[in-house]
């Protein structure tokens, strides 16, 4: 039984991915700081939200990085797989940590509701014009990344919500500058909150799938079934399970039934490669002739043909 492991997509895209990742962390960092710093001299709460926002950002980028490290260190005698799991560990941690950061402004604003503070306008508008710069320029940067990778999508996420949450400030503080309503500010964190929940939702449902070897988006069990049996000489395949071992590699197990034992070794090269073009790069296949199918019950499971 060979097992091949491929690595073709790994090296070139995880490097600039990478030094994306560390050049945002640097960028947002220094962001924090300066926005943290105005926000306490000018009393603004929206401000200082959206730096605490935005650390849950540098958070979740150096979360990725340890996502790309721990799915680098080699498989060992306990963990066959490496750590490779981490990086879907890592997307759900990050999808909470956004949870939590959506329930922060929502306490903080019904907070703000019951009691209104004066906020200077201009100031906020200001710090949160370079918020957008900084967000967006990130996002734009990890934007390649994000479509292969569950993980890097969690940096993604934050860095677009981000971007939203600063023009919501500045929205926010144009029209406390020009009308002092004050309401506005509340109003505004209340309207992001609900945009990084839209957002965060599809990356919860999807980490947790992962996480219980849920088939990965994308993938559609019938049709990886049905392609199995295009390949000359499969008569059936059953015990099909698809899951995958890390944001970015899938596996398979299956047991293809063909009619002639002698043909093996032709068919499984063409079934590997027809795998791997969709995105399943780890297969463990047995093969059985029909009238050596494996009785059901041997193999556990329900009659699900």
């Amino acid at each position: 039984m060979t097992e091949h492991h491929h690595h073709h997509h790994t090296p070139c895209a995880d490097t600039s991915t990478k030094k994306v990742l560390v050049f945002s962390v640097v960028l947002n960092l220094s962001f924090v700081l300066v926005e943290a710093l105005v926000g306490l001299t000018h009393g603004s709460l929206s401000l200082l939200s959206d730096a605490g926002h935005n650390l849950s950002d540098v958070l979740s980028l150096l979360l990725v990085l340890l996502g790309f490290r721990l799915a680098q260190i080699y498989a060992n005698d306990h963990y066959t797989y490496g750590y490779k799991k981490s990086t879907i560990l890592i997307s759900l941690l990050n999808a909470v940590i956004l949870l939590v950061a959506v329930g922060a402004i929502v306490a903080e604003s019904i907070h703000k509701f019951a009691s209104p503070t004066p906020v200077d306008g201009l100031a906020i508008g200001w710090t949160a014009g370079v918020g957008i710069v900084i967000n967006g320029l990130t996002a734009f940067l990890l934007m390649h990344g994000q479509k292969k990778d569950l993980n890097v999508r969690g940096a993604f996420l934050h860095m677009v919500a981000d971007t939203l949450v600063s023009v919501g400030v500045v929205v926010s503080g144009v029209i406390i500058h020009f009308t002092g309503w004050m309401l506005v500010d509340p109003l505004m964190s209340i309207a992001v909150a609900v945009a990084i929940l839209f957002s965060t939702w599809g990356m919860l449902k999807d980490s947790l799938r992962l996480s219980l070897d849920g088939i990965p988006e994308g993938i559609d069990l019938e049709e990886i079934k049905n392609l199995m049996m295009t390949v000359a000489g499969i008569s059936n395949v059953h015990h099909v399970h698809i899951w995958a071992i890390s944001t970015t590699e899938n596996a398979i197990t299956a047991h293809v039934v063909i009619n002639d034992l002698e043909q093996m070794e032709t068919i499984k090269p063409k079934l590997k490669h027809l795998l791997a073009e969709h995105n399943i790069s780890h297969c463990t296949l047995e093969f059985e002739t029909p009238d050596h199918v494996c009785p059901l019950q041997e193999c556990n499971c329900k009659h699900s043909e």
